[in-house]
């Protein structure tokens, strides 16, 4: 007979996951506005907009710049925390959570 093994038995090495608290910052949605802006929503239920009209008319957008086809950035979506777009375009949600918590917003340049 096969013996029962505890739940600390079962966890996959390095799949673990993370108490809220200790990543705050990780996306759950996040929604295409006008003007080249998101609205995101965080797990800890912090919210609020990502401006990105700068970076992505910036010379220097690189990647980026495919962001300025709004069939494009439409297609926005949350992978594994982080807002996403086809392409491996991705933002940095530690960063955009820090700015919104302090201000409301985050303007990347």
């Amino acid at each position: 007979m096969r013996e029962e093994a505890d739940s600390e038995q079962n966890r996959a090495v390095g799949l673990t996951p993370e108490p809220t608290s200790l990543m705050p910052w990780r996306v759950v949605s996040v929604a295409p506005m006008p003007g080249y802006r998101l609205l995101v929503c965080f797990v800890d239920g912090l919210s609020g907009a990502v401006d990105l009209s700068a970076l992505v008319a910036s010379p220097d957008a690189g990647v980026f710049t495919g962001l300025r086809d709004a069939d494009l950035f439409d297609k926005v979506h949350v992978a594994f925390g982080a807002v996403t777009w086809p392409g491996d375009i991705d933002l940095a949600p530690d960063a955009m959570y820090e700015a919104i918590r302090r201000f409301g917003e985050w303007r990347p340049e």
